[in-house]
């Protein structure tokens, strides 16, 4: 992927997020701090049942941080709580160790973050939001 694609969709996210900010409704909400570097989001769910009907957070950090939790929550609205943690399973995965490109795929747009992986001081930006949600469903 392109630098300048990677910039766009991390600028997008950082700057126009869809979903910094509570949900009206939650019944899940945990704070999530990255201590080396100051990033902090708290994360809010809306479940129904086993489905994560909605959700937000609230937070500061750096735009890796808010873009990540931001793309986190696009893709695990209206999943199941063991599709998103099979989601985080795969995120986690790729920033760590590697994916092959079909789990790349099911990833969509937080694919864009496998760059991520080469920049030690990144990795815990850009998986604070996942490692919050992971918490949050008891992984």
């Amino acid at each position: 992927m392109s630098n300048t694609l990677y910039n766009e969709i991390i600028n997008e996210h950082n700057l126009r997020p869809y979903h910094k900010q509570a949900p009206a409704e939650s019944d899940l909400k945990l704070e999530g701090v990255n201590p080396s570097c100051g990033d902090v989001i708290t994360l809010y769910l809306k479940t129904d049942g086993d489905v994560i009907t909605d959700g937000g957070y609230e937070g500061d950090g750096c735009a890796i941080s808010q873009a990540s939790a931001d793309i986190m929550l696009d893709m695990i609205i209206g999943k199941s709580k063991d599709e998103a943690l099979h989601l985080s399973d795969l995120f986690m995965r790729m920033i760590k160790e590697g994916i092959s490109e079909e789990e790349k795929d099911e990833l969509m747009e937080a694919g864009i973050l496998e760059s991520v992986s080469h920049m030690p001081a990144r990795v815990k930006c850009a998986v604070l939001g996942w490692r919050t949600m992971r918490e949050m469903l008891g992984a």
